[in-house]
């Protein structure tokens, strides 16, 4: 009989992705939804999941004794993501009662039916927004920027503490920008662009930035799912090939089947204009550099990532251009 994990969030970019890669190895993934209504969906996106456990708002304290029936594990996704623009009227209060509340809830209910181990996926945002000389590696310093990577920081020790006190074995991994088919935000915009050919105004600035692509990231967290040595342990995750993000656009824009268009305008020129209209964070994202060293990974749990950096980004290409080609047949 296969294994079950509980999948939280498994609606998303990253949890359908996972839970196709279950099934491959064999496991019997079980859906953790916000609601019914979902299923259907997952059901017609992922072939073979057959269980789903309804879970509610994880920050309002619902009864999750059905979804953890059996379980073997639980791989928490779900999760009140980054915004840009968030409008409430105390955002941090708001992450913390999901992100924080309601990732303890989920690990105190694994501990009451007796679950071996939970895989919580953070953010590289606990390690900060931006590297400078080094690679982020496990050992640093948090340095959480904003409220949603304090909430993921919180639940990282709130987890940490519950492991320590019950013996349930927790596994952190912390991934920077994923993409891949399926991809959403800011990176199918910037695809939307490269497709049509719009000239950018993004000089070739020197910079690096680590990406997982979302089947390495499926891939990494199956392996952490029984890995003796993934025990307790904190990872960060990445494709092991780092980008400018102008060097990320020409091989974007190869993948999608033509070349990239780059306006010739100097780096100080951008970050002017990006001043004099309020988005300057976001061309600090944009020219600043995040790399993570991933080889805790690698060689702690003897894993490769098994799509290359230009495989993720044809994978991602075929998908979008092929869901463009059905909105416009439909």
């Amino acid at each position: 009989m296969s294994k079950v994990i509980l999948v939280t969030g498994a609606t998303g970019f990253v949890g359908k992705a996972l839970c196709r890669r279950l099934l491959e190895a064999g496991y019997a993934p079980r859906a953790g939804l916000q609601s019914r209504a979902a299923w259907p969906d997952l059901q017609a996106t992922v072939p073979g999941i057959s269980d789903f456990a309804v879970l509610g708002d994880l920050g309002a304290n619902p009864d999750l004794d059905a979804a953890f029936q059996n379980a073997a594990a639980v791989v928490h996704l779900a999760a009140r993501v980054h915004m840009m623009h968030d409008e409430t009227s105390d955002p941090l209060k708001e992450y913390r009662r999901i992100n924080v509340a309601g990732t303890e809830a989920l690990a105190r209910a694994a501990v009451r039916h007796g679950l071996r181990r939970m895989i919580f996926v953070s953010s590289t945002k606990v390690n900060g927004e931006s590297t400078l000389s080094a690679p982020f590696t496990e050992s640093d310093q948090p340095r959480p920027q904003d409220p949603y990577a304090v909430s993921k920081c919180e639940a990282e020790e709130a987890l940490r503490s519950i492991g320590a006190k019950t013996g349930l074995e927790i596994v952190i991994v912390r991934p920077p920008l994923v993409y891949g088919p399926g991809v959403r935000a800011n990176f199918l915009s910037l695809l939307k662009l490269v497709q049509r050919g719009v000239p950018l105004p993004v000089p070739d600035v020197k910079n690096q930035r680590s990406l997982v692509g979302v089947a390495n990231l499926a891939d990494f967290l199956v392996r952490c799912v029984d890995h003796p040595e993934a025990a307790n342990e904190t990872f960060l995750v990445s494709d092991g090939e780092d980008v400018s993000t102008r060097e990320l656009i020409a091989r974007m824009a190869s993948a999608l089947g033509h070349s990239a268009r780059f306006l010739p305008v100097p780096e100080f020129a951008v970050r002017l204009a990006a001043r004099l209209v309020g988005r300057e964070a976001a061309v600090d994202r944009l020219f600043g550099s995040l790399v993570v060293n991933s080889d805790k990974a690698r060689q702690r749990l003897a894993w490769n990532p098994p799509i290359t950096l230009d495989g993720g980004l044809a994978a991602t290409a075929r998908w979008y251009l092929d869901a463009a080609d059905r909105v416009l047949k439909s």
